[in-house]
């Protein structure tokens, strides 16, 4: 078997161990003769994995008891429409600030639904930085104020959460969860699609402080609403079993690491490492503001874009794959999640600088 190093935004790399595991118990879990995917979710075996997994990721991100975690199906996406709806009533305002292309999705659907004030937008600069504090248009009355942590295609990230006064804070963090610590008490809602850090596409984890379930609106069909999912711990109807045991597995992965202080430690490291070897070459550049660079996905550009193709095929031909920057903003780009190993970004400087040797 031969691995190449994956440097996919999402769905993303995830742990040798993990897959290990996987595949080990894939014919017969746990000595019950099935696989996870064959099992009831009802069934007292898959309710213990469950269990076990929200534990674990409690654990990993110290949440407090009174916040639920949910476990849910439709991926971040749907929650664009779904946070407007259970926590705004119809005649509610929501204030989003637009830092790149999912913050901008985001404000888009909700505004479908409620009416949406754009608190500041990175628009006007590409999205290559955040907007100063201080030109933030705030709404006291709104329902809430949403913001993306990081942004997956254009690469900036918020480093620490926004002061936005006595707003409740709600936060995309799809690309940015468990890669170092947070202080979860600083958020009304925490929503992450899993196909980045946290395991397969097809479940989405929702971390909300539990009085934002007891005011959410009632009018809404049952699978639509947070607080019907909360009351039955997630299994309101047949979830993604598969997935959520997959997540299950990257939380005791994580744990076994260090949890996340020593993610960061790497997480960092590898970022530092990427950053430097673009800033150090005049053949490769990153246009996101330093103070707002992410840690988690690095885009780059070369000074020829002519030279893209070549590049690329080269890389692939390494074993460095996915390094295709988005389509609406070309280049290239690196997303360097946990499951990434600091030896691939080690591999990525060398093809880089042998690159550029060659063709500067």
């Amino acid at each position: 078997m031969t691995r190449v190093f994956n440097f996919s935004a999402g769905p993303a790399a995830l742990p040798l161990e993990v897959l290990e595991q996987a595949r080990a118990d894939i014919p017969d879990w746990a000595g019950m003769g099935m696989s996870v995917m064959e099992l009831s979710h009802r069934s007292k075996a898959f309710i213990e994995v469950a269990e076990s997994a929200e534990a674990d990721v409690r654990s990993l991100l110290t949440i407090p008891d009174d916040y639920a975690v949910l476990f849910l199906q439709g991926g971040a996406t749907l929650q664009f429409a779904l946070l407007p709806l259970n926590l705004a009533a119809a005649d509610q305002s929501l204030d989003y600030l637009v830092t790149g292309s999912w913050s901008d999705k985001a404000a888009k659907e909700a505004a479908k639904l409620r009416t949406v004030n754009i608190a500041g937008t990175g628009a006007d600069g590409n999205f290559t930085d955040v907007p100063a504090r201080d030109s933030w248009q705030l709404n006291p009355d709104a329902a809430y104020f949403h913001y993306c942590p990081n942004e997956t295609i254009h690469g900036v990230e918020f480093h620490a959460p926004p002061d936005v006064g006595g707003q409740t804070l709600i936060a995309d963090m799809s690309s940015t969860i468990l890669s170092r610590p947070i202080d979860v008490s600083r958020f009304g809602v925490i929503y992450a699609g899993a196909q980045k850090n946290i395991g397969p596409a097809g479940i989405t984890i929702m971390i909300i402080r539990r009085d934002l379930l007891a005011g959410s609106q009632t009018g809404l069909p049952n699978i639509m609403r947070y607080a019907a999912h909360a009351e039955k711990d997630s299994m309101l109807n047949t979830p993604p079993t598969f997935a959520w045991y997959m997540a299950g597995l990257v939380f005791k992965w994580l744990l076994r690491q260090g949890g996340l202080e020593a993610m960061a430690t790497v997480n960092r490291r590898k970022a530092e490492a990427l950053y430097a070897a673009v800033d150090g070459s005049d053949f490769y550049s990153n246009p996101v503001n330093p103070a707002y660079r992410s840690w988690m996905n690095v885009p780059f550009t070369l000074a020829d874009p002519e030279l893209d193709k070549a590049f690329l095929q080269g890389a692939d031909e390494a074993g460095l794959t996915n390094l295709k920057g988005h389509r609406s903003v070309g280049g290239m780009r690196a997303s360097i999640y946990n499951a990434v190993p600091e030896e691939a970004v080690t591999a990525l400087i060398a093809y880089m600088a042998d690159f550029e040797q060659r063709h500067a």
